[in-house]
């Protein structure tokens, strides 16, 4: 096969990736050109998002700390329930719903919405409690604050032990949820505006100029 048989077969996948690739090029000049509030709010609400998870983590973290009697390694804990989450909420969010929307993958309000509630409950509230099991599990092990039981026992006293943490982080989760609702309604209605803006343009070309 000749280099040249290679491109053509390669040409649809080459003139859609170009195709949006351009339009990318046109909604960012146009977000641009929207008022700050907006520019803000698409560039730097998913951080806000993700603040929010770093707060779950700290604190299901501390509820852990107690529950097990752990009194060193404070920070050493702490660092990583705020780090983790935050990245990973703030990834998650842009990847599957704030680029999803802005290179027009995305087009259904209710997916972006049901997408932006469920990273929002599922990887900005639940996964942090979840993380941070493991964390004091093996601080509890380490420096032997509570008894721990064998393999036998384990998944029934792991269960006891996040329980009351789940009940009390219950707000959290749904807080962070209605976050994500949030977002996503909010990302979707500038991905709107600036479609509206692309329509009315006599000429879209003359935005990459």
């Amino acid at each position: 096969m000749t280099g040249r048989e290679f491109l053509e077969l390669d040409s649809p996948q080459q003139r859609l990736y170009l195709e949006r690739f351009k339009q990318m090029e046109v909604v960012q000049k146009i977000l641009n050109e929207l008022p700050k509030t907006d520019q803000n709010l698409c560039k730097h609400g998913s951080y806000f998002l993700a603040a929010n998870s770093s707060l779950c983590g700290l604190a299901a973290n501390n509820f852990f700390r107690n529950i097990l009697h752990i009194r060193k390694a404070a920070f050493v804990s702490a660092l990583p329930m705020a780090c983790i989450p935050f990245l990973s909420t703030a990834a998650i969010y842009e990847v599957f719903v704030r680029e999803s929307l802005f290179s027009g993958e995305l087009n259904c309000e209710v997916c972006a919405v049901v997408r932006g509630g469920l990273i929002g409950a599922v990887v900005g509230g639940l996964y942090p409690i979840c993380l941070a099991i493991p964390m004091n599990a093996s601080l509890a092990a380490r420096y032997y604050s509570s008894p721990l039981p064998g393999k036998e026992n384990a998944l029934r006293f792991w269960l006891t032990t996040a329980r009351p943490v789940f009940r009390k982080m219950g707000l959290a989760v749904i807080i962070q949820a209605l976050t994500g609702l949030y977002l996503a309604t909010k990302h979707h209605g500038i991905y709107v505006k600036i479609l509206q803006q692309m329509n009315t343009s006599r000429d879209p070309e003359e935005l990459q100029a």
